[in-house]
């Protein structure tokens, strides 16, 4: 595994915190989104802990709770690094292309576990990949299960 521990939990939409909620609906408003939160498949948080190493924990953000929604046509994720502000990224599921890092190329030179998702984001210009990291356990096999029968679906 890389230098984080991480871990997946499913949570019911009603259960994400409101701090995360106030700066998502800001978010759907500044790029007027609409109803983006209609048909809510899978909400997970993810949490992404720096393993320490020796006397120093090294470079990189020693905490990155990543809250998404999954709908059925939308994948919305929130990150806070390190209990800074939330940082908002969206992408309609037909404009993205994922794969489970495990089973990319880097993998054997990086060990991990999440998503590599790439495409168009609401925000961007261009396009462009990020990296979703996720537990290797229930909860996170279940949301890479979803994410891929997701955008499979929405490109039909």
């Amino acid at each position: 595994m890389g230098d984080y521990n991480r871990s997946t939990k499913e949570i019911p939409f009603e259960q994400i915190s409101p701090d995360v909620m106030q700066t998502i609906n800001k978010y759907i408003e500044l790029h007027t989104l609409g109803d983006i939160l209609a048909n809510i498949s899978l909400c997970i948080v993810s949490t992404s802990e720096k393993l320490k190493k020796g006397l120093f924990s090294g470079s990189g953000p020693k905490l990155l709770v990543e809250t998404v929604i999954l709908t059925d046509r939308w994948l919305i994720l929130a990150d806070r690094v390190d209990q800074n502000a939330i940082f908002i990224k969206s992408m309609q599921l037909r404009d993205i292309v994922v794969e489970d890092y495990e089973k990319s190329l880097f993998y054997s030179k990086i060990p991990d576990t999440g998503m590599n998702i790439s495409g168009m984001f609401t925000d961007a210009s261009e396009k462009g990949t990020i990296f979703l990291p996720l537990g290797k356990d229930a909860a996170g096999e279940k949301f890479k299960e979803a994410l891929i029968k997701s955008v499979q679906g929405a490109k039909k």
